[in-house]
């Protein structure tokens, strides 16, 4: 599993990142405080804070490198 932290602060931001991620078949999962959400689902997306970085929890081995390449304009770099 890896951990990365996303920033979703718009609506066409959402959308764009559940289509991203739902081509892949590993799970993901949206950490915010003590909520975790499927980050496949949009409306529980909307149901997170989306003003400030949430932490994604990527449950992949093989599709990795795919996955992060994808991931790269929604990852906050700190």
């Amino acid at each position: 599993m890896k951990t990365v932290q996303i920033s979703l602060n718009s609506i066409d931001k959402v959308k764009s990142f559940v289509n991203d991620i739902t081509r892949f078949d590993n799970d993901f999962d949206l950490v915010s405080g003590r909520y975790v959400i499927d980050a496949k689902s949009i409306m529980g997306i909307f149901s997170l804070d989306l003003s400030k970085p949430i932490d994604l929890n990527v449950h992949a081995t093989d599709d990795l490198d795919a996955i992060m390449e994808v991931l790269k304009p929604y990852i906050v770099n700190e």
